[in-house]
């Protein structure tokens, strides 16, 4: 049951959410705490693709994969990059140093729930052995929490916090009055309406659309316009395993001749399976990779993406990346595509047949097609011109038989204009996270919960 009123309700129990609960609970300076999350408990969040019970998304409501306790993030490969050079803009809008503090501390408390100790450092002759040919390897500490251990990690800090604070899940927050501070909540096809004395949006990627939306609805600015569009790459382990052993993920960045676009490849899942995710009934690819031997496959993939930028008038650039994606889930019938590289340049669909003679077998049932019918020209050129480009620091990339699933898209979500994580001109309602525009990976989430988390009980009475 809700009570009327609130000292905190926090929207969301992702990574940032769950860090924010944390931090709250261990300086124990406020004691109604409601947690509210769309998604299942964590103990009920179970893919059926992944399971093995179906061969493609039926489409679930929640979906498993992208909402729930612990996030998007639980579900994830779990890799935890320590570093402000990328993974978010928190360094945009406080010091450098204090964010890095402050994903160390997150990571410290990881750890006290389990999370690995292993480090991957950076290894500066692969970044020189990218730049010989025009590749830009970004470099940190990384650790590989991986899609199981991070779930057990996950599970052992949500059942920390239970009895500690009120959670709520299968709980969806239809609206915010800015200005009463009341929070309506949908539950078991039941309304209910509470007041939260100070409000936090930790919405994830999951919800940054129906955020963008409640921006809009009450004259809030925020900003965006980038999207990443492009595709998972699946290839034998053993070809990047020269980079995964020593760093584990090869995080390159790459200007592409033809038009001077940035393509990057990151996202890089060692011996791991393809998936796909449901964002707001559309369905992307995405990779896991897991800690146990028996769950590991024969293939590695990563994503790789081109960025676009739009300009004045335009101002959906999620909707554009949306739109883009459903184009192949219509021509898959409701799934998502999976063509060779060869078959792509030489200008025809991979059906089954060819699909059934790649030395590459895929991990994901995509729907063997044609990627060209779905993606503009643009992002493609620069996809396979990348792909090449990567072929020269490891060969076999750029393979006849190279498979790639698509469409997978990074949705950036806009920015709202915040002081200090306050949203301007909505007193005691705050934004963190992927959903609000300030980061984009599990440490900065993790970091952007802590951060929010010491501005509240700074504020405590």
């Amino acid at each position: 049951m809700f009570n009327k009123e609130y000292e905190i309700v926090i929207i969301g129990g992702g990574i940032g959410g769950l860090m924010l609960a944390y931090n709250l609970v261990s300086q124990n300076k406020y004691k109604d705490i409601l947690l509210v999350e769309k998604g299942r408990p964590l103990e009920s969040r179970s893919c059926p693709i992944v399971t093995g019970k179906v061969d493609k998304c039926i489409k679930c409501s929640p979906c498993n994969i992208m909402e729930g306790m612990g996030g998007a993030g639980a579900f994830s490969d779990g890799k935890y990059n320590i570093s402000t050079e990328y993974g978010g803009w928190l360094p945009d809008v406080m010091d450098s140093k204090e964010v890095l503090k402050y994903i160390h501390k997150a990571d410290e408390i990881l750890m006290s729930f389990g999370a690995t100790k292993e480090t991957y450092k950076p290894d500066n002759k692969l970044k020189k052995l990218c730049l010989q040919y025009d590749l830009h390897m970004q470099q940190a500490e990384v650790k590989h929490l991986g899609t199981d251990a991070n779930f057990l990690t996950m599970t052992k800090l949500v059942d920390y916090l239970k009895g500690k604070i009120q959670i709520e899940t299968l709980s969806n927050v239809v609206d915010v009055n800015k200005d009463t501070k009341e929070v309506f909540i949908k539950q078991n096809g039941k309304e209910y309406i509470v007041k939260g004395k100070k409000i936090v949006f930790a919405i994830g990627r999951a919800g940054a659309s129906n955020f963008r939306k409640w921006c809009d609805k009450n004259n809030i600015q925020s900003y965006n316009n980038q999207v990443d569009i492009g595709v998972r790459v699946e290839v034998p382990s053993i070809v990047w395993e020269h980079f995964s052993k020593k760093i584990y993920e090869p995080k390159i960045l790459y200007r592409t001749k033809k038009y001077g676009d940035i393509t990057r490849m990151f996202c890089f899942n060692e011996r791991g399976h393809v998936v796909t995710e449901n964002t707001d009934g559309i369905l992307t690819v995405n990779g896991h990779s897991f800690k146990q031997e028996e769950k590991k496959t024969e293939n590695s993939n990563f994503a790789l993406l081109s960025t676009s930028r739009f300009t004045e008038p335009f101002k959906e650039p999620i909707e554009y990346a949306k739109a883009v994606a459903s184009l192949a889930n219509m021509l898959s019938g409701g799934s998502v595509l999976v063509q060779r590289l060869g078959d792509l340049e030489n200008g025809r669909r991979t059906n089954e047949k060819r699909l059934a003679q790649s030395t590459v077998r895929p991990t994901l049932k995509s729907v063997p097609g044609d990627l060209s019918l779905c993606m503009p020209k643009r992002q493609l050129d620069n996809i396979i011109e990348t792909l090449h480009a990567l072929d020269k620091v490891a060969p076999g990339t750029a393979n006849h038989d190279t498979l790639l699933h698509g469409v997978e898209c990074k949705f950036y979500s806009a920015r709202v204009k915040c002081t200090n994580f306050e949203i301007d001109d909505c007193k005691d309602i705050y934004a963190l996270g992927d959903g609000a525009g300030f980061t984009r990976s599990l440490a900065q989430a993790a970091a952007n919960g802590l951060i929010v988390g010491d501005i509240l009980n700074q504020k405590a009475q």
